[in-house]
Order: structure tokens, then sequence, then C-alpha cells
């Protein structure tokens, strides 16, 4: 009787195994085909439209709430533009990335460049444009050191403070991402901020690497209007790029009061805005209660 038992228990536990073996297949293959599905559908891009010539085609994801776009890299390039005086179109969507898998990317007479640094120089040498023409050697090398710090560095922290520190998921909801997108996308920071070494540190320590970039360029950039001076140079692109999307767009993190802590940093966010974006409640959705109309 007792052996009976156990074989009958036995046989439950292997049918109570089988079938959570089955819905976690059935489960992992259902989220497989749904990833693969959205997947296809950002990597496929629209057939060609007939742009005007001599203009440059911006691909970026859209208008964010706040500020021009959610990635820093597209406020970067279209800061550029704007600054060179270049004629330009922006095409809005999230669904079509450059040939390299990234956003903001470039077309221009029927040639796509891709990465927002290789869009200014391949604009630079195309158009014959030296937006740092007076200033010296010295400079240019301090503007992109402090271009690369930001770029490099300080990029990673404000990517983890908005996807990976935010344990109540506070930026995927004002920016109005769906939960499985939002998943996936902090599973890749926390992945590439592994990789990159930045990722292995404790949010202490990486907001204290971010406060740490943020006050050397409060320090050198002082009571100076733009980072090397009175005048702009190209790099302030990056730079208004990198601390103006966390500058209105943290969503109350404390990347916001890092920032907000160097008067001097949220005094520049306001100069580049006012110097190069008169039309800067034209390009955000104001919270969602506005539909941007550029």
């Amino acid at each position: 009787m007792y052996s009976i038992c156990v074989c009958t228990h036995m046989l439950d536990m292997e049918n109570d195994n089988a079938l959570f073996w089955s819905k976690a297949t059935g489960t992992f293959l259902i989220s497989s085909a749904v990833l693969y599905l959205v997947w296809k559908k950002i990597v496929s891009k629209p057939p060609k439209k007939n742009y005007p010539p001599d203009t440059v085609i911006l691909h970026q994801i859209g208008r964010g709430q706040y500020a021009p776009s959610l990635t820093p890299y597209a406020i970067k390039l279209e800061t550029y533009l704007r600054m060179a005086n270049i004629p330009y179109e922006n095409v809005h969507s999230f669904y079509t990335p450059s040939k390299k898998g990234k956003v903001p990317w470039i077309e221009y007479n029927g040639e796509e460049i891709a990465d927002s640094e290789f869009c200014i120089e391949y604009l630079n040498d195309k158009l014959r444009i030296d937006l740092d023409k007076d200033f010296t050697a010295k400079e240019r090398g301090i503007a992109r050191a402090f271009q690369k710090m930001l770029e490099e560095n300080t990029y990673w922290a404000l990517a983890m403070d908005r996807w990976v520190f935010d344990k109540d998921w506070t930026a995927c909801k004002a920016m109005r991402t769906p939960t499985l997108i939002a998943y996936f996308i902090r599973r890749s920071v926390r992945k590439d901020t592994y990789a990159v070494g930045i990722g292995r540190h404790s949010s202490d320590e990486v907001y204290h690497i971010m406060d740490l970039d943020l006050k050397a360029l409060s320090d050198f950039i002082g009571n100076k209007k733009f980072l090397l001076g009175d005048k702009p140079c190209q790099a302030d692109c990056s730079v208004f790029g990198m601390i103006g999307n966390a500058y209105w767009q943290s969503f109350g993190s404390p990347a916001e009061s890092a920032i907000k802590k160097y008067r001097n940093l949220c005094d520049y966010c306001q100069r580049m805005k006012e110097t190069f974006w008169p039309d800067w409640d034209e390009c955000i959705s104001h919270g969602f209660t506005k539909e941007p109309t550029k």
C-alpha cells in the first residue's frame, strides 16, 4: 500500500513538472514570436521617399515631452544642423534605425550616414563647414575632451539613472514606454553598462561618478556663455544634448537634482535653448498635452 502511494505521488509530481515546463515553454515560444515580430518591424525600413535635393533628412525616434528628443544624440545632431544653418527635414519614426541599428542618422542626396558624430564629420567635409575655425588647437582639444567625457562616461551614468536605478519605472511611465519594451531596454542597458565597466558599481558610486563629471564641466564653464567662451563651438551641440536632456527629462530622478545643483549648467541649458531653439515649444509635447508641430 505504501509503495502504491509513493508511486502515485511520484506520478503526480511528474505530471506537475510536465505541466509547468509545458506552460513555460509555451510562454517562451509566444514571447519569442512577439519579440521577433517587433524586431522585424524595427529593423525593416519603409520604401525610400524622394526628398528635396541638398537637404539633410534627419531620422530620429520622435519628439520628447519636455525636450526635442528623448535621446541626447538627436538633440546634439539637430542642434548642430541649426548652428551650421543647414537645411533639414525631420523624419520621426521609432522603426527606422540606420544600417548600424542606431538612431539618429541622416540621408543627404541619397547617401546614408549613421552615428551622430560621423554625420557631423560628413556634413563638415561635404559642405566645408568649420564651426571651430575661431578657436585654437588647444581649445579644440579641450572641447573634444569634455565632449567625450560626457558621451563615453556621463552618458552611461545617465542611462543607468533612467533605466536601471528607477525601481518604480517612473521614467518609463512618463515616456509611456510599453512594459515589454522597457523591460528589454533595461536588460540591454544593464548588459551594456556591465561590459563598459560602470555597471559593476553601486548606484551611489555611479551617481558619484556623474557628479564628478558635472562638477568638472561646471568648473570649466564657470561664467562663460558657452563651453569655450562667448561663442559656441561644435562640441556645445553634444554638451547641450547630453545635459539638456537630463536637465529637462530626468523626471525627478537623482540625475535632475545633480544637474540643478550647478546653477551655471542650468543657465547654460537655457542659453543654448534660447540661441538655437526659438521654436522649442513647437518641438515638444509638453508632457503629451500637445502634439509637436515640428
